[in-house]
């Protein structure tokens, strides 16, 4: 089974936002809701862990200095050479990309869930995703609701986190791929919790439904 047949083999929806957009509630809520969830960035991390199968790769490539004490890729390290120089952006993604493609693709072969979620950060940046999907969910929030959220999961200044913004797709040409946006701008409140499980459940039993006609369609 080729990698975009193993995709295509079940309703897929690429899930995409912005650093600090919230992805991951986003996809874990529906994880709850029985879809399967393929989270590329995990799949990126297994591949550059200690022992990881890109490992050997990256070290040929950039040298034992991009790789940490344990053996896993040294990320900070890396992150300020790629931003430093975005041809080493390019040859890491040219080892890292087939990689991953390869192992969504046979995490997608195994999927056993009502439909399936693909994770995906770059998903615009890539440029070959929204084709590889049958729809694209966009989760959006403010500029400002990014760079306070990393700030306070990450310990990164506004500047380091206007910088990962700036090599990321903007908010405008994410919704300009969007079929579907979740609007997760509302603060931690009952209310606006109660507003995110709301969007969730529309889209969620829209997804069931066009996920049994899509598998009507191929029996």
């Amino acid at each position: 089974m080729t990698s975009d047949a193993a995709i295509s083999r079940t309703f897929s929806i690429g899930l995409t936002g912005g650093i600090g957009s919230g992805k991951t509630t986003i996809a874990n809520l529906f994880g709850e809701r029985g879809a399967t969830l393929i989270d590329t960035d995990a799949i990126a991390h297994q591949l550059t862990a200690p022992g990881g199968a890109a490992i050997p790769a990256i070290t040929a490539e950039f040298g034992p200095d991009f790789i940490d004490a344990a053996g896993a890729l040294d990320r900070a390290r890396m992150r300020a050479h790629v931003f430093s120089a975005p041809a080493a952006r390019h040859r890491l993604e040219s080892l890292l990309h087939p990689m991953i493609r390869a192992a969504t693709a046979e995490a997608a072969a195994r999927a056993t869930g009502c439909y399936t979620i693909f994770v995906v950060p770059l998903l615009v940046e890539s440029g070959t995703w929204k084709q590889r999907v049958d729809s694209v969910l966009v989760v959006d929030c403010s500029e400002a609701t990014q760079i306070a959220r990393v700030m306070q999961r990450s310990k990164l200044s506004a500047d380091e986190v206007r910088a990962i913004m700036e090599v990321q797709a903007t908010r405008e040409q994410r919704l300009a791929c969007a079929d579907d946006v979740i609007d997760n701008d509302a603060d931690h409140t009952a209310a606006g919790h109660a507003q995110l499980q709301a969007q969730i459940d529309a889209l969620h039993a829209r997804y069931l439904a066009l996920a049994e006609t899509k598998r009507h369609r191929h029996l």
